[in-house]
């Protein structure tokens, strides 16, 4: 899921009719090239922006809004590309996209650019685009309040009703602003939208590298294009099968995993840290400052945290280093001594935190996406609140957070089926670490067990949502080089440290 901040498009969801669509991957294959395809549209290229590189060039590539007419109204999908350092070793395109839904992934080429090896840059062109209803693609725009771009809530019995006035608002806002386009964005639909890049490219298969909810995307794109696809990474993996309702319980109980790990740790420093010898005690000392933050807000340099504000860095205890200065310096503010730190940067989703115009747009699209594919959303604000009490009861420190009320129980535009069931050979690279806060192991490891073909490999005490996409190096860094330079997966999943 994406990221809010400065590294939102790194960080924080083919084109054939309908009809092409339900048929078998072997007969879609042999299927005539798809809209957009070679010969049919003529790319101009140009400098993608001037604080960019000038090697990172854009164009568009026009797809149908709807599938089920290819000859109607069509939307534009920007696309960028750094090209293939070499030409004689080149062996085509690697797609790329940061995650989301709503992510834009024009810039990522350039970024990813410097983390990959010089092996990699030699084969391929890197190809990044805005998905449909993204930045430079067609955009869509709820315009939504400050309060409405978030996209988890905590429950309180006293604020509830606010909170269903507030999601009602943004599906209201949403129907108004962008109606016509809001059916069309879908999963399905963007990884349909690659298979025109690919054509219009003038590739036979495309490679890809997915970070986030762009692993759910690279998996659809294998389901619904197996021939297709040629050497597939999907970096910090979504569990197909979780789709949508059940991403947030599972993110949940991964803090819980990563607030038993942390009081460990902390435990074991406590001559360091002073929050306890045992990690009971520091369990105990953690809740303490959440009550004493609910009846008196601890003031942490210039900015109030009450419990649920300081709960709501949940994401952040993966990062057990950075993690702990934060909750020192919180205790010391509430004694009324010095703070010895900043807070913590938290792992956020969309929209908490985020900087910048194109905010409303990302939370727009991923709205439309995660409400619009999931029949399993209830439509009842009484069964969210159940819900709600009930996921807090069992997980305390985030449990509430994704299972409050949202924008889905009053979404107007049918649902389209999401893609739950991928179950193919396909061969994929399946990258993960231990510790990822928004995309959990345990959801890699359900993405493992439906792609047959893949291969996974899992960071040992890898910390954060990402692993080479991240700016530090990884133990898999080898495993995707020479996989992509080679096309060979690992004998068998392993685990680096």
């Amino acid at each position: 899921m994406l990221r809010a901040g400065r590294r939102t498009s790194l960080l924080a969801v083919g084109v054939a009719t309908a009809a092409l669509a339900a048929l078998t991957p072997a007969t879609a294959f042999a299927a005539p090239e798809p809209f957009g395809g070679p010969g049919q549209q003529r790319l101009r290229w140009e400098r993608c922006a001037q604080d960019q590189p000038a090697s990172l060039e854009c164009t568009t590539v026009r797809v149908p809004l709807d599938y089920a007419d290819p000859h109607g109204r069509t939307i534009g999908i920007a696309v960028s590309r750094m090209k293939a350092d070499g030409t004689a070793k080149r062996r085509g395109v690697l797609l790329m996209n940061p995650g989301g839904p709503g992510g834009p992934g024009l810039t990522m080429p350039a970024e990813m650019a410097p983390r990959l090896a010089a092996e990699v840059r030699e084969r391929f062109d890197l190809v990044g685009f805005d998905p449909r209803g993204v930045g430079r693609s067609t955009p869509v725009h709820c315009g939504l309040a400050p309060d409405e771009q978030a996209l988890d809530h905590p429950y309180s019995a006293g604020t509830f009703g606010q909170d269903v006035a507030r999601a009602r608002s943004v599906a209201d806002k949403c129907r108004a602003r962008a109606g016509d386009l809001l059916p069309h964005l879908t999963t399905r639909n963007t990884a349909r939208d690659m298979d025109a890049i690919r054509a219009a490219l003038g590739e036979r298969r495309i490679s890809y590298l997915g970070h986030s909810y762009g692993t759910y995307l690279g998996a659809v794109y294998t389901q619904m294009f197996p021939r297709r696809a040629d050497r597939f990474v999907l970096d910090s993996a979504l569990d197909p099968a979780l789709v949508w309702r059940g991403v947030p319980r599972g993110a949940a109980e991964a803090a819980e995993l990563a607030f038993t790990r942390w009081t460990e740790w902390a435990a074991a420093r406590d001559a360091a840290y002073g929050l306890g010898a045992t990690p009971e005690a520091v369990r105990a000392a953690f809740w303490e400052l959440v009550a004493r933050a609910d009846r008196t807000p601890i003031v942490l340099e210039g900015q109030a945290f009450d419990g649920d504000a300081i709960r709501a860095q949940y994401r952040a205890f993966v990062r057990v280093e950075a993690v702990t200065p934060f909750v020192v310096a919180l205790k010391a503010a509430a004694a009324g001594a010095a703070a010895p730190a900043a807070p913590a940067e938290a792992e956020t989703e969309v929209g908490a935190e985020a900087e910048g115009p194109d905010v409303d747009n990302m939370v727009s699209v991923a709205w439309a996406v995660l409400c619009g594919e999931g029949r399993s959303w209830p439509r009842d604000p009484e069964q969210y609140r159940r819900d709600a009490i009930r996921e807090r009861a069992a997980h305390p420190l985030a449990g509430d957070f994704g299972s409050n009320i949202q924008p889905c129980a009053f979404w107007k535009s049918a649902p389209r089926e999401a893609t739950t069931v991928v179950n193919n050979d396909v061969d994929v690279l399946i990258v993960q670490n231990e510790w990822d806060p928004q995309t959990p192991l345990a959801m890699a490891e359900g993405m493992r067990r439906v792609l047959h073909g893949a291969r996974m490999v899992t960071v040992a005490g890898g910390e954060g949502h990402g692993a080479v996409v991240a700016e530090r190096p990884s133990c898999a860094d080898a495993d995707v080089t020479r996989y992509l330079v080679t096309g060979r997966l690992p004998a068998k999943d392993r685990t680096c440290g």
